[in-house]
């Protein structure tokens, strides 16, 4: 089979020919300029990547640097831990050097015990606090303070307020008069404490139990609980009751 000659080809077919090389010309200039757009997008893709791969470099030094500070700032937290056992321990030396005691009594001191949470104490703690206060009362505050001591009615231990004043005037008269020693502002501070504290207590311990329900005609007596029965155990756990010396 022979090739046609060019003078073989219809008329028209030259412009055809043409048209198509024309239009494969213009796609090919598109997929160009496809190209250099492509090209420049993933430049600039990965111009954005490398960016940001810097900046998380970058916060990840900082937050090394933010550990390493809170690291040393806990360390200093920890060495801090046992400061105030250690100031306390300083004011109870400055105490005995103030009153005239050596280091030797500091062991014998009345060391106040935590406060009782009356507030949230139920069952047999709430039972063991009322036990130690209620022997205070009946071995100390009852035989020794008079008319002051005899205003305290005998629903006592029903009333919040008399529970919380009753047990700090419980623990600064042993800190007052369970010391080995004392001076001259020891004597001073027990007289502040009668003077001027239990009378204002006794006042307000008065009121409290002589205007209350369980006054009134027909109220039974409050029970004290099986722990309030063993006035045996004293008031003072670990130390010595009044007149055992």
């Amino acid at each position: 089979m022979t090739s046609p000659e060019p003078g073989d080809l219809k008329p028209g077919a030259g412009d055809a020919l043409t048209a198509v090389l024309l239009q494969l010309t213009a796609h090919a200039e598109r997929l160009a300029v496809l190209d250099e757009r492509e090209a420049i997008h993933h430049q600039q893709t990965a111009d954005r990547l490398t960016k940001l791969a810097r900046q998380l470099t970058s916060t990840s030094d900082r937050l090394g640097e933010v550990l390493a500070v809170a690291a040393k700032q806990a360390a200093v937290l920890d060495s801090l831990g046992g400061l105030d056992q250690q100031v306390a321990s300083l004011a109870d030396r400055l105490t005995l050097i103030a009153t005239g005691q050596s280091d030797d009594t500091a062991d014998e001191l009345y060391r106040p015990p935590p406060a009782p949470r009356w507030w949230k104490l139920s069952g047999d703690e709430r039972e063991a606090a009322l036990a130690r206060l209620r022997a205070w009362v009946e071995q100390v505050y009852r035989p020794s303070y008079g008319h002051l001591a005899a205003a305290l009615g005998p629903c006592w231990d029903q009333h919040p307020l008399c529970l919380y004043g009753l047990d700090w005037l419980m623990e600064l008269w042993s800190a007052l008069y369970l010391t080995p020693e004392r001076g001259t502002s020891g004597l001073a501070s027990q007289a502040e404490w009668q003077i001027r504290l239990l009378p204002a207590l006794a006042e307000q311990m008065h009121l409290e139990t002589t205007r209350c329900q369980h006054r009134q005609p027909g109220h039974p007596r409050p029970q004290q609980g099986p722990a309030a029965q063993r006035t045996g155990d004293g008031w003072r756990s670990g130390h010595e009751r009044p007149g055992d010396h």
